[in-house]
C-alpha cells in the first residue's frame, strides 16, 4: 500500500523544483527500471503490482494495487511498476570523440529520443545548455527507454564551454554546407538548436562549421525537421565512415 506521504512525494517529483529539492526522480516501466538498476543508479523504492524484480531486497519493494499505482503514475496509462531513484552526481565530461550539444531543447520527448540516439550511435557525452529541459523529467526518462544509463548528460554554460574547447564545432543551419557532400571528422561537437528558434546567436557565432540537411521534395515548403529527426540523420552521416 502507498501512504499519503509517499503519494505526495512521488507526485511532487513530476516538478523540477521538487526533484532538485529531494534529489530524487521517478522511472516507470520494467525495461527502464531494469536498465537503471543494472547501471547502479541508487534505488530508493520500487512500487509494483507483483514481485517482478526478485533480486531486490524486500525492504526496497512495495507491492501495490493497480488503483494505487494510478495515483502515483505520470503516464496516461499506468505501467505495472514505478521506481524512485536518487539523482546521481554529474560526472566529469570526457572531451574527446564526437559530442552532441543541445542549445535550449525544450521538449521532453525530443531530449529522451536524442539520448537514445546518442546511445545507438555510440555517443558517450551529451552537453545541455542550462535552459534545456531537465533530464529527470518523467517524460524524458520514459522516452530514453533506459539509454539514460549509458550516456553522460551534463548541464552547463554551453557558450562558455564551446569558447574553451579545442574540438571543432559543427552547427546545424538551413543555409549550411550540404552534409552529404562534406568530409566529416571523427571528433567534434555537434550543436543542435531549439525546436522553434534553432541555434542561438551567441552559439552560432562560435560554430566554425555550418552544416545543413538538404531538402529533396519538389515543392521544398517544409520549413525544418524535428530536432530529434535531424540529430539521427546527422549522427548517421558522422558515423558513416568511422
Amino acid at each position: 500500500m502507498v501512504s499519503k506521504n509517499q503519494i505526495k512525494l512521488i507526485t511532487s517529483l513530476q516538478q523540477k523544483k521538487y526533484r532538485k529539492e529531494h534529489k530524487l526522480f521517478v522511472a516507470e516501466g520494467r525495461k527502464v527500471i531494469q536498465e537503471l538498476i543494472q547501471a547502479d543508479f541508487e534505488l530508493v523504492n520500487l512500487f509494483a503490482t507483483s514481485m517482478i524484480f526478485p533480486e531486490l531486497h524486500p525492504n526496497k519493494v512495495t507491492i501495490v494495487s493497480d488503483a494505487d499505482l494510478k495515483k502515483i503514475t505520470a503516464l496516461a496509462t499506468a505501467n505495472d511498476c514505478l521506481a524512485v531513484f536518487k539523482i546521481s552526481v554529474q560526472k566529469e565530461i570526457n572531451a574527446s570523440g564526437l559530442i552532441v550539444a543541445l542549445d535550449d531543447v525544450r521538449d521532453p520527448g525530443n531530449l529522451g529520443t536524442i539520448i537514445r540516439l546518442c546511445d545507438w550511435f555510440g555517443i558517450k557525452e551529451l552537453l545541455c545548455s542550462e535552459e534545456t529541459v531537465d533530464i529527470y523529467n518523467p517524460k524524458v526518462i520514459q522516452a530514453t527507454m533506459g539509454s539514460i544509463a549509458r550516456v553522460n548528460v551534463s548541464y552547463l554554460n554551453l557558450e562558455q564551454y564551446i569558447k574553451e574547447t579545442k574540438l571543432p564545432v559543427f552547427g546545424t543551419f538551413m543555409d549550411g554546407k550540404n552534409i552529404y557532400k562534406t568530409d566529416l571528422p571523427s571528433e567534434g561537437i555537434i550543436v543542435m538548436g531549439n525546436e522553434a528558434n534553432g541555434i542561438s546567436a551567441a552559439i552560432e557565432n562560435l560554430a566554425q562549421n555550418r552544416l545543413s540537411i538538404p531538402r529533396f521534395g519538389d515543392l521544398q515548403q517544409t520549413e525544418s525537421l524535428n530536432v530529434a529527426t535531424a540529430t539521427s540523420i546527422i549522427l548517421s552521416e558522422f558515423k558513416r565512415n568511422s
